[in-house]
């Protein structure tokens, strides 16, 4: 469960049978209105290591948290809204899809013991049509006073 407005967890269910196992990630008649992803990559992030914090002006990411063992940190930061900081615990044992809107600062750290993978459906391109445009991304990991730490 989440009290930041806008951000969306859901678990994964997993089907299993002698072959073997399929996860749905998302399906669009189950997604939040309007939430269209339109790219999609996967990241490995090393034990130890943190993604973030960062947010975006414009763009909403969807997460899809299924291998490794990470902790996820949501942040509100959008005018009119109360702060909020959140913690979930999601991946492996945990799979969850995560859909985070504009204005809400997140990062996530790899708290396990080896790589993690974590795959994004953003619904914007990154940097624009054929990388042209500038990267809707306000990172906040280097600034020194900013109230979103890890």
């Amino acid at each position: 469960m989440t009290q930041i407005p806008g951000v969306w967890l859901k678990p994964l269910q997993v089907y299993s049978d002698a072959r073997g196992w399929l996860r749905e990630l998302f399906r669009e008649d189950e997604l939040p209105e309007g939430f269209l992803p339109c790219m999609g990559y996967i990241s490995v992030t090393h034990p130890g290591i943190a993604r973030g914090p960062h947010e975006h002006v414009h763009q909403t990411d969807g997460f899809a948290f299924v291998f490794g063992d990470y902790e996820l940190h949501l942040w509100e930061n959008r005018p009119g809204h109360p702060e909020c900081h959140e913690v979930h615990r999601v991946g492996a044992a945990n799979p969850t899809f995560v859909v985070v809107p504009p204005g809400v600062v997140h990062a996530y750290r790899n708290v396990g013991t080896e790589d993690a993978a974590v795959l994004n459906f953003p619904n914007q391109l990154y940097a624009g049509r054929n990388k042209a445009e500038p990267v809707d991304e306000i990172r906040h990991e280097h600034d020194e006073n900013s109230r979103f730490k890890l």
